[in-house]
């Protein structure tokens, strides 16, 4: 009986423990008192709407911050990515819904991580809270698969390269004069699964990027004046079919009419 009593006891324990470890895929949100919503209209169309949602505490609800905003993503629109949770399961992802690879043109759908900004100038204005990369001629994001460094920012200087394809960041023109790091496929990084995601300045209304979300550059500035590690901010970007089917499931704020 005591062997039986004992055995019941450890099952209680190790199913509370992955309950426990499950959690955070369970509700991504959980822990996030900002994030940046981006929607589509499909998985095709490049342009797209921008909401900001805010609240004191994680159990607290989801609080509009200023105007939506008008965004594009990539050329050929958006692709399931590997964010925060699994997004391969059945009841998320369909058999036809298009899944994000590197060159594809596509941004990727999921919830991410907000991890860090990134600019030409030498320092961020006063007052951004979000580590900050000044992109000096060395800081490349790497987009060869088959380096160790894949989707990692660095300067090249600090390591010894061994890739054959990346980004020189300095050389993007007004892209990225300002940007945020979006924490795609990372830790670890997949070959081939996607790389070098960020929000940037845009080329206009209606052009697609490589697989960014871009926006005008005095639209941006305010969202990196905002963003706060300490809240752990997210961006959860999806269809807007997808965001509706999900928004239940993911403890996701209901988005506020156009």
């Amino acid at each position: 009986m005591k062997l039986k009593l004992l055995l019941s006891c450890i099952l209680v324990l190790c199913s509370a423990s992955i309950a426990t470890a499950q959690s955070p895929h369970q509700q991504p949100l959980r822990s996030s008192t900002q994030i940046v919503v981006v929607t589509t209209p499909d998985w095709t169309t490049v342009e797209g709407r921008l909401q900001r949602y805010e609240r004191t505490q994680a159990n607290k609800r989801w609080k509009r911050v200023g105007n939506a905003i008008a965004i594009v993503v990539g050329k050929n629109g958006l692709g399931w990515g590997a964010g925060l949770i699994p997004t391969d399961s059945p009841s998320t992802r369909s058999p036809q819904d298009p899944v994000k690879k590197e060159g594809d043109g596509k941004s990727p759908a999921g919830i991410f991580r907000l991890s860090a900004a990134f600019g030409y100038a030498a320092q961020p204005p006063p007052g951004w809270k979000m580590p900050y990369t000044s992109l000096t001629p060395s800081v490349e994001c790497v987009d060869d698969s088959a380096s160790r460094f894949y989707n990692r920012v660095l300067d090249r200087a600090t390591v010894s390269p061994d890739w054959h394809s990346s980004e020189h960041m300095l050389q993007a023109g007004e892209a990225y004069r300002w940007g945020v790091v979006v924490d795609h496929n990372a830790n670890p990084a997949v070959p081939a699964a996607g790389s070098c995601i960020f929000l940037h300045i845009w080329a206009g209304r209606g052009i697609g990027t490589t697989g960014c979300t871009a926006m005008p550059q005095e639209l941006l500035e305010p969202i990196l004046a905002w963003l706060d590690p300490a809240r752990n901010p997210l961006l959860v970007q999806l269809p807007l079919a997808q965001y509706k089917k999900l928004r239940g499931h993911w403890h996701l704020p209901r988005l506020s009419k156009p």
